[in-house]
């Protein structure tokens, strides 16, 4: 994809892939699902999650798996507004945008 997504795009990603699993979601999994539709390295995606547990916006939790823990995430309420907002966000800026490609602005 030509263009960046920045970190808000990318947060509200995330929120959005770990809320389709109300028991959570573990990094890789995460990670796959988001490239999906954008180009994403694991590398990115930590921070992201870093910065959404200290928002308060995720939760997480280990659990074993295969004979070794594995840290899930979780949405939290916080995390649950925050995704609504960003996605009425997003849904102003896309109209907006789509109208510039299509002539109407």
């Amino acid at each position: 994809m030509v263009f960046n997504t920045g970190s808000a795009l990318l947060d509200a990603i995330v929120l959005a892939v770990v809320a389709r699993d109300a028991e959570g979601t573990y990094g890789y999994k995460i990670t796959q699902e988001v490239r999906q539709v954008i180009e994403l390295s694991e590398s990115t995606l930590y921070p992201v999650l870093r910065r959404l547990l200290k928002d308060a916006c995720l939760e997480s939790y280990d659990r074993e798996c295969s004979g070794r823990n594995r840290r899930y995430y979780r949405i939290t309420e916080q995390g649950k507004a925050q995704l609504t907002l960003y996605k009425g966000e997003w849904n102003a800026y896309s109209e907006k945008i789509t109208a510039i490609f299509e002539g109407e602005y």
